[in-house]
């Protein structure tokens, strides 16, 4: 049970970063990097304000119901049970969709700077999705939703689209040449010895002393044993702690010192045994260039690229302006047990109206 909980942890920190970057178009921040509360001042069910654009509470519940949605589905009501670091997993989804929304709220007002607006018939789309996505949902789920109406989804999507298309134009000549050896991706068998153990809150705890020292003999035992000639596959089976046994590794990927190892062994080659930051490793080489997950890495490559760019644009525009946050209201939202979910996705009903 241990062991599951903290793959769950693990995964959902990886599907909540990826939320994020679903949400908000690229990793930077608005309102996190300067925070500047008040709790007077604010319009009624008004969460946030930056410069003069306002965010209603029912905007924020949106991102917010979405996002519940996705983990519940991949994991169960039971993931609001886990904490993420010092934190609730509640807690830092709600950090990362406030950051999400911020963040579109921005970027709407530099392409106001910027002179980019959406046309006629991207307007057009904004409101059919709107009300796609209204009619879809059930009574319970527009009340988790603060009662949203149509003049706000609507706004929602005019918002979105609008932040979509100035990241589309700062990246719109960005577009490098990535060789093979750099995106280079190999496929490997593996054997990892955990130097780490779950305390009773489902956190790593890393082993130290004769603990940590008898991880080690077994990985040279394993070691020994594939010298004798018994089969990697074998020992994979009996051994491994991973979730995986064979994984595909690019540079970047994984610690150093497993990628150095792994990027120089030959096909069929066994390494030594690896000290990676909490694990011991052995690896076994079965390909040493995979063509496919090649050509993929160099599209994560090149989007990486593109986020960095507009990323360096957004945080200087960012930087400079005003937020402020209604803290009271924001400490008041909880996510509350889903009734009926069977509306759609925001963010499906987007990608259906402007897909390109």
């Amino acid at each position: 049970m241990k062991n599951r909980i903290y793959r769950i942890r693990k995964t959902a920190v990886a599907i909540a970063m990826a939320a994020a970057m679903t949400f908000s178009l690229t990793g930077c921040a608005a309102l996190d990097n300067t925070r500047v509360v008040f709790t007077t001042g604010f319009k009624e069910n008004e969460l946030f304000r930056i410069e003069d654009k306002s965010c209603l509470e029912s905007e924020f519940l949106v991102y917010l119901y979405n996002s519940q949605k996705t983990y519940e589905k991949g994991f169960g009501s039971e993931i609001w049970n886990v904490n993420i670091g010092d934190g609730s997993m509640e807690s830092y989804v709600k950090d990362k969709c406030l950051v999400a929304i911020s963040q579109v709220k921005a970027m709407n007002l530099l392409a106001l700077e910027k002179g980019i607006e959406l046309t006629e018939s991207e307007i057009s789309n904004a409101a059919v999705a709107a009300s796609e996505y209204l009619s879809s949902l059930s009574d319970d789920e527009k009340k988790m939703m603060g009662d949203i109406d149509e003049e706000t989804l609507t706004a929602m999507y005019t918002e979105y689209a609008t932040a979509d298309k100035l990241y589309n134009y700062i990246i719109r000549d960005i577009n490098p040449e990535i060789s093979d050896d750099e995106a280079r991706t190999i496929t490997v068998e593996q054997i990892v010895l955990n130097t780490w153990k779950l305390d009773s809150k489902g956190d790593k705890i890393p082993l130290e002393g004769s603990e940590k020292e008898t991880v080690r003999n077994t990985a040279l035992q394993i070691q020994r044993e594939l010298g004798e000639g018994t089969d990697f596959s074998v020992l994979m089976e009996k051994y491994n702690e991973a979730e995986e046994g064979t994984v595909s590794i690019g540079k970047g990927d994984v610690d150093s010192e497993i990628e150095t190892a792994a990027f120089n062994l030959d096909n069929g080659e066994i390494s030594g045994v690896i000290e990676a930051q909490d694990s011991y490793v052995i690896l076994k080489c079965i390909s040493t260039f995979n063509r496919e997950e090649t050509e993929a890495n160099k599209v994560r490559i090149v989007e990486e690229r593109k986020r960095e760019v507009f990323g360096q644009q957004y945080d200087a525009f960012a930087s400079d302006l005003s937020k402020i946050l209604n803290q009271g209201l924001y400490d008041k939202i909880h996510i509350a047990e889903i009734s009926d979910g069977s509306g759609s996705d925001f963010f499906d009903i987007y990608r259906k109206h402007f897909s390109e």
